[in-house]
């Protein structure tokens, strides 16, 4: 790929995201239709690919102090604005919120799991009003709008970034690498604030309650006679905490990777904090950050975009490819951190988005750093060890075809388990 591809598939996956990715791409269809439709419906019908479903059912909606899709619908049929994208509630205020909730009572959403949805990314809204009806449809991609006929159409986010056919042309790690020893330091300097902006997201987890609190208690020292008040402790607390304020519905956005937001923290955090604590260059900082988010995008264009198989596993062997830049490692280094991570974590599944995934973050980063210290010191898993083969992206695609294809029936039975539960109130 040219390097001017390489940056629109950047910019074209690394986003600002309010809120979980599936309920807010929900959201997002939501208003779409209601800004076809043209006023405020009175039914609401959703279909949502079972992958969908999965990752709502348990997740908290921004400013809300709900779960789950009821809310979601009923803010995106009524405040939503799908020129925001993955903002698409960014103006859900109180006032806003307390309406929707009226609204939800009043006109509550059909929701069911298509089963034979054409793609594991799957949302259609039909709304209905005054004897008039529209409908809007998302696929493949959060913001990915499609017509009844699966034709493109213009999205809130990749079309105005210029998306190509191009775009879509799968990296190797070389070109990862290269790119980002290559690229122009401003030109990716929108990773760095991204990084920030997460690193915003963590600091509001540690002033409040949110999910299990675990980014507070690494934060607050509560655990420093067995962790230390070390680089490594720091570095679990923000990336956890981030995702503790997220999942939890605080009101923060965060800069998301491949369509997830705690797949964006995962990449990003570890790595920025890491910079922090060992006073790093920006520019070196920028060039680890463009490696690790990038790695990420490598290994979800074959892997998708929603799976059995945990983001964090893919988001976390970013970051330590990232912070093996940042300790010295080349080339070389970064083979040796992802194949300690696919040894490793490869098998961490993606039971639905919720407050526990604050915990599978933490053992992705834990990894992350473990992979990248063992890298700097060549010792790695080698050809001899399962999924783990010499040539590095062969050992990514062993990773992702397991994820992809094997995993799929673990996907069905995931969530046969989770609507099947018995849940005591």
């Amino acid at each position: 790929m040219k390097n001017t591809e390489i940056l629109n598939l950047l910019h074209r996956e690394v986003v600002p995201a309010i809120g979980c990715t599936e309920p807010i791409a929900v959201a997002l269809c939501v208003a779409r239709a209601r800004e076809r439709l043209g006023c405020e419906p009175e039914e609401i019908h959703i279909s949502l690919s079972k992958n969908i479903y999965k990752n709502a059912l348990a997740v908290g909606i921004p400013n809300t102090g709900m779960t789950g899709l009821p809310i979601a619908i009923a803010l995106g049929a009524t405040v939503g604005k799908s020129c925001y994208g993955l903002e698409v509630l960014r103006d859900a205020d109180d006032r806003a919120v307390a309406y929707a909730k009226d609204y939800m009572t009043r006109v509550p959403a059909t929701i069911a799991v298509d089963y034979d949805a054409p793609d594991v990314l799957y949302i259609r809204a039909v709304v209905r009003a005054a004897g008039e009806e529209a409908e809007a449809t998302i696929q493949h991609e959060h913001t990915h709008f499609v017509d009844p006929c699966k034709e493109r159409e213009q999205t809130s986010d990749s079309a105005l970034k210029g998306e190509s056919e191009t775009d879509n042309q799968e990296l190797t790690l070389r070109e990862v690498y290269d790119y980002a020893l290559s690229v122009e330091p401003e030109d990716v300097r929108f990773l760095l604030e991204g990084a920030r902006m997460n690193k915003e997201a963590a600091e509001q987890s540690f002033r409040g309650n949110y999910g299990h609190g675990l980014g507070r208690l690494l934060h607050e020292g509560a655990s420093s006679t067995l962790f230390g008040d070390t680089a490594f402790t720091h570095i679990l607390a923000y990336t956890c905490g981030a995702c503790d304020a997220r999942m939890s519905g605080a009101m923060v956005p965060v800069m998301s990777n491949s369509g997830s937001g705690n797949q964006g923290v995962s990449c990003s955090l570890p790595v920025y904090i890491y910079a922090l604590e060992h006073q790093v260059a920006e520019e070196q900082l920028l060039r680890a950050l463009t490696i690790a988010n990038l790695t990420a995008i490598y290994i979800k264009q074959s892997l998708g975009r929603l799976s059995a198989l945990c983001g964090c596993v893919v988001a976390s062997t970013g970051s330590a490819c990232g912070i093996t830049y940042l300790m010295g490692g080349g080339y070389e280094e970064l083979t040796y951190a992802i194949k300690n991570m696919i040894a490793n974590i490869s098998g961490m599944i993606c039971d639905g988005a919720k407050p526990g995934c604050a915990l599978k973050v933490t053992s992705g980063v834990a990894t992350a750093v473990l992979s990248a210290t063992l890298a700097i010191q060549h010792a790695h898993a080698d050809n001899t060890e399962g999924i783990v083969e010499e040539d590095i992206d062969r050992t990514i695609h062993n990773l992702t075809r397991i994820g992809r294809d094997g995993m799929s029936r673990t996907d069905d039975l995931i969530l046969d388990i989770m609507t099947h539960k018995k849940i005591d109130n």
